[in-house]
């Protein structure tokens, strides 16, 4: 879990802590006073900065003065041009000069308003590295506080370049689609095991793959107005990739591994042998692997007794069934097979 912005708050001026104004952990909102630093020293340089440009001011207008008188002498010969020309350069330069003052001016009052640091963006706050009287210095390496907006809060998933490439040729080949426009939904297992209540939507995917364990990382964002999901939690993530309407759900335990590592599994036919056949997977769902090959509407499934039986051999099917735990659970009678006898 990643705060959705995070925000370290440091002073950009010299000066001491006079005021503490925020309660730590707590709520803050962008534009809340955080800290109030001593300002006298600013509020003098902004009085002289104030002064200096009215010092400044002066000298451009008495410079425009005597631009003007020497312009009308010039139009009469009354006065060289060099006079002309120097009257024009010493307006030029006041104004100069007075430009530069009101920018003295506004960096002084800058400075003066750095001095309340506040809050740059919503979220929580942590706690406060410096207290009441400590010295702090302009754009020092250690934060006063760190902000976090946890509301929405970011999911870092991390998944194998092998199984992008698995995806997209579900995808190609027609077999796995979803509708246009709409993002994969999101859902989490928290570390006690239980889900979180609200879904999320993927944000974004990373296009570079790690060269040192083959995987990609995917993000997608959460509404998390409660707080339970914070920064530096681990969760385990479910992505809604899409529908794949031919496929289908098959218990983990009726598929074995040949020697060569294909799926397979025994299915009991018609006239009551087992088949081994081999089945394509695409993944798993919960006890369940999903099978795009190899399986189709009304197969019987061999789930149990693997080590009685193999391709070929006659056997006589119990129905069953298999609860989310995974365990097998069938009615045989103490006769043969068929009703009465107890669960096992």
């Amino acid at each position: 879990v990643v705060a959705y912005a995070t925000a370290e708050v440091r002073p950009q001026v010299d000066g001491i802590v006079r005021k503490v104004a925020f309660r730590e952990a707590g709520t803050v909102e962008a534009g809340d006073v955080l800290y109030e630093l001593d300002d006298r020293k600013f509020q003098a340089a902004v009085a002289a900065a104030e002064a200096a440009l009215k010092k400044a001011e002066a000298a451009t207008a008495a410079a425009k003065i005597t631009f003007d008188r020497t312009e009308t002498l010039a139009a009469t010969n009354a006065v060289s041009a060099q006079t002309l020309d120097d009257a024009r350069s010493s307006l030029l330069q006041a104004e100069a000069e007075e430009e530069a003052a009101k920018a003295e001016l506004e960096t002084a009052r800058i400075n003066l308003d750095n001095t309340v640091i506040r809050a740059p963006i919503d979220g929580i706050i942590g706690v406060s590295a410096v207290s009441v009287g400590a010295l702090v210095t302009a754009n020092q390496t250690s934060a006063l506080a760190t902000i976090r907006q946890i509301d929405p809060v970011h999911v870092d998933l991390v998944d194998s370049s092998a199984n992008l490439l698995r995806i997209r040729d579900e995808v190609e080949a027609g077999r796995l689609g979803r509708e246009r426009g709409v993002a994969p939904s999101v859902t989490l297992t928290l570390e006690n095991g239980r889900t979180y209540a609200r879904k999320g939507e993927m944000k974004l995917a990373e296009m570079v793959v790690s060269e040192t364990s083959g995987t990609f990382s995917l993000r997608a964002t959460f509404s998390n107005p409660d707080r339970v999901l914070l920064p530096g939690m681990f969760v385990r993530a479910e992505v809604d990739l899409g529908s794949m309407p031919n496929a289908f759900l098959v218990p983990q335990r009726a598929v074995q591994r040949s020697a060569s590592g294909d799926a397979t599994l025994y299915v009991a036919s018609e006239d009551e042998t087992a088949r081994l056949r081999t089945i394509t997977t695409s993944g798993a769902l919960g006890n369940d692997w999903i099978v795009i090959d190899g399986v189709a509407d009304g197969d019987r499934l061999v789930v149990d007794g693997f080590q009685k039986i193999s391709d070929g051999a006659a056997i006589r099917p119990v129905e069953a069934t298999i609860g989310e735990d995974g365990v097998v659970r069938q009615t045989i009678s103490s006769a043969g097979y068929g009703e009465g006898a107890p669960e096992r």
